[in-house]
């Protein structure tokens, strides 16, 4: 686990410097698989319907609720080097 973690590091600072900006639902499912990765399930209750941003983000990491730790981190790793690839650094 320790190396997978090392790698959701890396990759996610990889992710930030990529050359064209990735559409905002790649963004997302980033997002939810990485607070899945080092948070586990979701623990905070939905945000108000006039929070936009917040309650995407709150859908993403909540549509991962039940995947475990490594199974989030090696989904993001994934993710991430397809991201990485597509839009260049």
């Amino acid at each position: 686990m320790r190396d997978l973690h090392t790698q959701i590091l890396k990759h996610a600072e990889k992710v930030k410097t990529v050359k064209s900006r990735p559409a905002d639902q790649e963004l997302l499912d980033l997002y939810g698989l990485y607070k899945q990765a080092t948070a586990g399930d979701i623990h905070t209750d939905e945000p108000g319907m006039l929070d936009l941003k917040g309650k995407a983000k709150w859908k993403a990491w909540d549509s991962r609720k039940g995947m475990s730790k490594d199974e989030a981190m090696a989904a993001y790793i994934s993710l991430a080097k397809e991201i990485i690839s597509k839009y260049g650094l």
